[in-house]
């Protein structure tokens, strides 16, 4: 790997029902996620730029995917203030673990949620 490049370069959340989860991450960024059957995977992709070298992932649905609030921890960008999606978060069928909280000036602000899966998700944001 080089200075260049990003540690992580690909993401992928399990989840257990692809359109309730597509749904609820739609809800909560105000975005699309196309949907497609991907190696026998239901799969729904998060915004990306032609694997332009920036991270981006997906939604996946499939017997080696299981949804957890245990496992490895993902923080989604939340920018410009993560305010606003934790507020849309409980209405979506999600629940706030961790509120806004300040992590320094220097890095911004972090917080933690429950989606409507199960697994357990970070935000961050500069504000």
């Amino acid at each position: 790997m080089t200075a260049q490049e990003n540690a992580l370069n690909w993401f992928e959340i399990s989840v257990a029902d692809i359109s309730r989860a597509k749904t609820f991450y739609e809800t909560i960024f105000g975005i699309e996620l196309p949907q497609q059957e991907m190696m026998g995977r239901q799969m729904a992709f998060f915004p990306a730029e032609d694997m332009n070298g920036k991270v981006s992932g997906s939604l996946v649905e499939s017997n080696m995917h299981k949804p957890s609030a245990d496992g490895v921890k993902l923080y989604l960008n939340g920018n410009p203030d993560l305010a606003t999606p934790l507020s849309k978060i409980e209405a979506a069928g999600g629940k706030v673990v961790m509120p806004k909280t300040k992590i320094s000036d220097e890095i911004g602000f972090m917080a933690f949620f429950i989606d409507s899966e199960g697994n357990a998700v970070g935000l961050h944001s500069n504000k």
